[in-house]
């Protein structure tokens, strides 16, 4: 079976994020911390958690005290977002990236699944915020999830 795959990246990034979500918002939370508690590798955390302070999602103090923290509450914060902030983008296929030109484009007949693919990722994405993910971890994910029978 082929796997539309995301990245490693992004999956480390969305689950500091919702680990952050999860800390008293006016306690600055550790890279080591997060790194431990999400089995992350630090050094590739490190590099992932300045993207997303470059892109405001989450903010970093200094000192003996300093860590992370959200820039923001975390039903302000999607998975678009922080996509976003590690990829760029958004694109299912190279087709849907506006400055990429297709010399198949004038012939081409999947381009319209191609975009509804995206608008109903992207949707989706959009709709999900960190918030709705530090609730309960889903357990039986694979036999509830409606692409589990698409395979």
């Amino acid at each position: 079976m082929a796997l539309m795959q995301i990245p490693r990246r992004v999956d480390y990034g969305l689950r500091a994020v919702i680990y952050l979500a999860d800390r008293d918002p006016e306690k600055c939370c550790p890279i080591a911390e997060i790194a431990k508690q999400q089995r992350v590798p630090r050094k590739f955390l490190e590099k992932i958690v300045q993207d997303l302070t470059r892109s405001g999602l989450i903010k970093s103090k200094r000192g003996s005290s300093g860590g992370y923290t959200l820039a923001r509450p975390a039903e302000a914060i999607s998975f678009f977002d922080v996509i976003q902030a590690l990829e760029g983008p958004l694109a299912v296929n190279a087709c849907m990236v506006e400055h990429l030109s297709c010399d198949q484009l004038t012939r081409c007949t999947m381009q319209g699944v191609w975009s509804d693919v995206q608008r109903k990722i992207t949707e989706m994405l959009t709709q999900t915020t960190i918030a709705d993910l530090t609730r309960a971890p889903c357990v039986d994910f694979i036999g509830a999830s409606s692409l589990s029978s698409a395979a």
